[in-house]
């Protein structure tokens, strides 16, 4: 057992300034993170939809929406919302390669990189899933012909 002999050291008073001295309040912990069920609806749908959906119709696509009626619009009305939407889109199509100032864009939007983080892993996942089911497909169907 130790002894430390606080009269060497400046006496009570150094004693007391360590036991008063104000203790750093403790850091919380980093939240883990993580989408709401609804955004994880938003990223699901966006796997259907096409680049094309990104950018606003052009003059042609107008005039044939007069023509021969309106498409659906697959665009959001919460900003935030779209903003993941388009997100999940780009990375449906282009996984992990998606241009830096889209991910600017998405960050912008109120998104914490750990959030895109989740969301690109989580469709990376999905698509190497999907890309494995059509390849079994694909072998089976060569095998059997």
């Amino acid at each position: 057992m130790a002894y430390l002999g606080f009269s060497e050291l400046g006496g009570p008073a150094m004693a007391r300034a360590a036991v008063t001295r104000p203790v750093a309040e403790p850091t919380p912990a980093p939240r883990a993170a993580s989408l709401s069920a609804l955004e994880w609806q938003v990223v699901a749908l966006a796997q259907k939809d096409r680049i094309a959906t990104l950018r606003s119709p052009g003059r042609l696509a107008m005039a044939m929406g007069a023509l021969f009626g309106e498409r659906h619009n697959p665009r959001l009305a919460d900003p935030q919302l779209e903003a993941l939407r388009r997100m999940a889109v780009l990375s449906w199509h282009h996984g992990y390669t998606v241009a830096p100032h889209e991910v600017r864009r998405f960050l912008a939007a109120g998104y914490s990189a750990d959030q895109y983080e989740l969301m690109v892993d989580s469709i990376n996942a999905g698509r190497t899933a999907r890309g494995a089911n059509t390849g079994l497909v694909i072998a089976e169907v060569a095998a059997a012909a």
